[in-house]
C-alpha cells in the first residue's frame, strides 16, 4: 500500500514540476510578447493558459484520489492539501498571463520606453514564479523564503510604473487608452507576483508545517 502512495506522490510531483513549467513559459511568452510587440508569442502565451487549465483538473484529480482512497498522515497529507492550494494559484498565473497577451494582441500594444519598469517588473515575477516552483521541487524553505521577502521588490516596481503611466497621460492625454492598457498589464505581473508568493508560502508549510500568510482569494 505505501509504495503505491509513494508512487502516486511522486507521479504529483511530476505533474506539478510540468504545470510550474508551464505557467513559466506562459509569462515569459506573455512578457516577450509585450517588450517585442509579437503577437505569435502572445497567441502561444493564450494557448499555454488552456493546458494549464487542463492540467489543473488533472492534479487536483490526482489529489482527491489520494486523499480518498490512500488516507495520507501528518507530512504527506500537508503535501498533498498544498498541492491543491499551490494549483489554483497556479491556474490564476496563466490566466493573468492570457489576460496580458490579450490586451497585447488586441491593442497592438508593446511596451515603450514610456514604462522602462514594466519589462522590469515582467522579469521580477517571472523571477518569482521559477522560483517558487524551484523551491517545491527542491523541498528548499530559504528559496521559497526568499520568493516571499522578493514580493517587496515588484510592488515597488508596480508603483513606479503607476507613476511612469501617470506621468505618460500628462504628457500624452491623447493616448490616455494606452497607458490604460499599460497600467492594467502592470497589474497583472503585480496579481502574479502575488500568486507566486501565495505558492512559496504553501511549499513552506508543506515542508516545515507553518503557513505565515491567508492565500490570495
Amino acid at each position: 500500500m505505501r509504495n503505491r502512495f509513494d508512487e502516486q506522490l511522486e507521479q504529483l510531483n511530476t505533474q506539478l514540476i510540468q504545470m510550474g513549467a508551464l505557467c513559466e513559459s506562459a509569462i515569459a511568452n506573455a512578457a516577450k510578447a509585450l517588450l517585442d510587440g509579437d503577437v505569435e508569442l502572445a497567441q502561444k502565451a493564450i494557448e499555454a493558459d488552456q493546458e494549464i487549465d487542463h492540467q489543473e483538473r488533472d492534479i487536483e484529480s490526482l489529489c482527491l484520489k489520494l486523499l480518498l482512497q490512500q488516507q495520507p498522515v501528518a507530512s504527506d497529507l500537508r503535501q498533498v492539501s498544498s498541492a491543491l492550494k499551490m494549483i489554483t494559484d497556479m491556474e490564476r498565473i496563466g490566466d493573468q498571463a492570457s489576460d496580458i497577451s490579450e490586451i497585447v494582441k488586441m491593442a497592438h500594444i508593446t511596451a515603450t520606453d514610456s514604462a522602462l519598469h514594466i519589462g522590469e517588473m515582467a522579469r521580477a515575477t517571472i523571477k518569482m514564479v521559477t522560483e517558487s516552483i524551484d523551491a517545491f521541487v527542491r523541498r528548499n524553505v530559504k528559496i521559497a523564503q526568499d520568493v516571499i521577502v522578493y514580493d517587496d521588490v515588484v510592488d515597488g516596481l508596480f508603483n513606479k510604473v503607476k507613476n511612469e503611466v501617470i506621468q505618460y497621460i500628462a504628457q500624452n492625454p491623447q493616448d490616455g487608452e494606452y497607458a490604460v492598457d499599460l497600467l492594467m498589464i502592470a497589474k497583472y505581473f503585480e496579481r502574479i507576483g502575488d500568486h507566486a508568493t501565495n505558492i512559496a508560502e504553501w511549499v513552506e508549510f508543506s515542508i516545515t508545517g507553518v503557513h505565515k500568510g491567508e492565500a490570495l482569494q
